[in-house]
């Protein structure tokens, strides 16, 4: 049972870096008919722009006024080219420009920006209020939408999660080597952890789902258990509430 598309209906999908959220967030929101919005994406929109019209990525007032002017919009993908969606700076479709190896080497200075942050959290509540979401990042639950009528925060171990990202390296036909992938993995744990503007953490009252002894399938199958059970509940909750007020206007 699936709220109307007048309710907020927002899953909220949080955890570190390998942790499947992409992976898992789009199966779920294609069985769901629901719109894949991974956030990142917006953060590698603004990365792009700004080198795109040589804005040093160094300059945090000048990325920081051009997030706030820049419109981004992440909508159903309108080409079948393999994308999971199709991302919009001011109406010019950028969305195979954000994979670009010059986007990867500059945009996590730029995610770390709270005006960035702030700017794009705007713009992210924004077409959430819009359409019915799966949306995927590391501060959804706790910052973007602590609101959203469920919550996950997908975990597992470091050494589970940079397995998976060295056999995803190895089945590409890509060099890679476990260790540097475990290390980059810390790494990256620790930064995001421990940064002041929106630490990866999870929600309170998230559901927190620890997949290292589940494969991918069986992640979606759970979380799309979570999204019926709660979401079903969401229905009940608003219909006794539309009861209640009908009787008193009455």
């Amino acid at each position: 049972m699936i709220p109307t598309q007048n309710q907020l209906l927002v899953i909220a999908i949080d955890g570190p870096a390998a942790s499947g959220k992409s992976t898992v967030g789009e199966a779920v929101s294609r069985r769901l008919g629901f719109l894949y919005f991974d956030t990142g994406a917006m953060y590698r929109a603004v990365t792009q722009a700004a080198l795109a019209r040589g804005i040093a990525i160094s300059d945090e007032l000048a990325v920081g006024e051009l997030a706030a002017a820049i419109r981004i919009d992440v909508t159903a993908p309108t080409v079948d080219d393999g994308r999971q969606y199709t991302v919009l700076v001011d109406d010019v479709d950028v969305t195979w420009l954000l994979r670009s190896s010059e986007v990867d080497d500059n945009v996590s200075p730029v995610s770390a920006y709270p005006a960035v942050r702030a700017a794009l959290t705007r713009q992210q509540r924004r077409i959430a209020a819009q359409s019915r979401v799966v949306m995927v990042g590391r501060d959804i639950g706790t910052v973007v939408m602590p609101e959203a009528p469920l919550k996950i925060y997908l975990d597992a171990s470091p050494e589970e999660r940079a397995r998976r990202r060295w056999e995803e390296l190895e089945q590409r036909g890509q060099d890679s080597h476990f260790e540097s992938i475990l290390n980059a993995i810390r790494a990256r744990d620790d930064y995001d952890s421990t940064r002041k503007t929106a630490p990866l953490r999870a929600a309170k009252d998230a559901i927190i789902v620890n997949t290292d002894d589940m494969n991918s399938e069986q992640v979606v199958d759970e979380v799309l258990r979570l999204a019926e059970e709660h979401l079903s509940l969401l229905m009940i909750e608003q219909t006794e509430t539309v009861r209640a007020q009908d009787a008193t206007e009455f």
